[in-house]
């Protein structure tokens, strides 16, 4: 019911009238003269999720309000990562870039690394989570305030089985331990060298796990938009994931110095990788890009569970895996500054310094500077992900979702960089 019907009626309850024995109408003092309507809420669209909903590598981070409702600032490189900061929510992020007709306010609330069990519980209430609410309890507050028409969510490449960022760690280190390692070498226990496969990333027990988990978490926030929305008009979004790499690398970064990466130690060509945002080994393309699918299969997945028990609502599946198709990291000669997304960047410490270069680096430099990403995740977190460019691209696949008539579509960037939807 809309907030004006729920006025009048209301207003139809609460108003009585006194007929004289002449039969005249008398009126309460209180309807003497026609009462105020009241204000109707501003309208929002809300985003949740993880990182490909919060911004992650978009930049320009904003405070972000903790689990105590402390806003919680920069706090420095060397801060425990849990600190709610690290959600990195971007003004750049999809959300704000998007063309969302009859939308007055936009919040995100996604938090970079969020799982399925951050929706209903707070994040902080995990292993490795951060130190905010729960996505509904911070959807709650909005909607005390705001109309809710837009609901995005990205939610699926992080749960209990795996994450994104492991993922792409696993390939990354292989190749980088490759690159500077020879077999008969021992470095850092001597860690795996061969390209990533599939069941590396996730195996398909853990996308079934993890698509059971997923729909659960969206199923619950389905059941509270219904109960907060002021009109119960409201559109949701599921959104999938793009790949940061291609399916295959521009033929400059197929070998260096003579050599390619199907041997044993090639440095100069991890070096050039590195630089180029790329680092790992070209047969571990497409494994990334099986695990990219199996991403976008739970989210459609959900689409399809939920649209089925919630006849009534407006759920649409928004498809990006071909969103930044000819612009990924090193597609083309002149990566990264060509991609549409960030490039692997680590620190050699808590510095707020990226190394760019590894070339004419050691093996124990290059063990150092892995080192800092694992002790302050917050230095690397960024790497893999859209950059703003990227965001803008996905701020017109919304744009498209947003108002579209069907239930499932798909955002595709064409050769001439121009993005369709449909």
């Amino acid at each position: 019911m809309s907030l004006l019907k729920r006025y009048l009626v209301a207003v139809t309850a609460v108003v009585t009238v006194a007929v004289t024995a002449a039969g005249a109408v008398v009126l309460p003092a209180s309807a003497a003269e026609p009462a105020a309507l009241p204000t109707a809420l501003p309208t929002a669209a809300v985003a949740l999720g993880d990182s490909f909903i919060s911004g992650e590598g978009g930049g320009d981070y904003s405070a972000v309000t903790d689990v105590n409702g402390v806003s919680q600032g920069f706090p420095g490189w060397s801060a425990a990562n849990d600190n709610a900061y690290f959600c990195h929510r971007s003004p750049n992020a999809s959300l704000f870039r998007a063309t969302l007709p009859g939308i007055q306010d936009r919040f995100n609330l996604a938090c970079s690394g969020g799982q399925p069990h951050d929706i209903t519980s707070p994040s902080a209430n995990r292993d490795k989570g951060r130190m905010v609410a729960a996505q509904l309890d911070q959807l709650r507050g909005v909607a005390r305030t705001h109309d809710i028409d837009l609901v995005l969510v990205g939610l699926g490449s992080n749960n209990s089985s795996f994450t994104f960022g492991d993922a792409a760690s696993v390939c990354a280190n292989r190749f980088i331990a490759d690159a500077w390692t020879g077999w008969w070498e021992f470095w850092a226990g001597d860690p795996p060298q061969e390209p990533c496969t599939i069941g590396d990333l996730a195996t398909d027990a853990e996308v079934a796990a993890a698509t059971t988990e997923t729909t659960n978490a969206l199923r619950a926030l389905l059941t509270t938009v219904d109960q907060v929305d002021a009109d119960g008009q409201h559109r949701v979004v599921f959104q999938d994931y793009t790949n940061p790499l291609p399916q295959d690398y521009a033929q400059r970064y197929h070998e260096e110095d003579g050599r390619a990466d199907d041997r044993d130690k090639f440095r100069a060509l991890g070096a050039e990788r590195y630089a180029a945002g790329c680092p790992a080994h070209r047969a571990s393309l497409a494994a990334g890009h099986l695990f990219s699918q199996a991403l976008g299969r739970i989210v459609q997945s959900a689409h399809s569970t939920l649209s089925a028990e919630f006849p009534a609502a407006d759920l649409v599946y928004l498809n990006v895996q071909g969103a930044f198709n000819g612009a990924r990291l090193c597609e083309r000669d002149g990566s990264p500054g060509n991609a549409l997304a960030t490039p692997i960047r680590l620190m050699d410490g808590p510095s707020g310094t990226f190394v760019t270069d590894l070339a004419g680096k050691d093996k124990i430099a290059i063990q150092r500077i892995a080192g800092t990403c694992v002790d302050y995740f917050q230095t690397c977190q960024e790497s893999w992900h859209p950059n703003a460019g990227g965001y803008g691209v996905l701020g017109q696949c919304l744009s498209g979702a947003a108002t579209t008539g069907s239930r499932q579509v798909s955002c595709v960037r064409q050769g001439d960089g121009s993005v369709s939807v449909g």
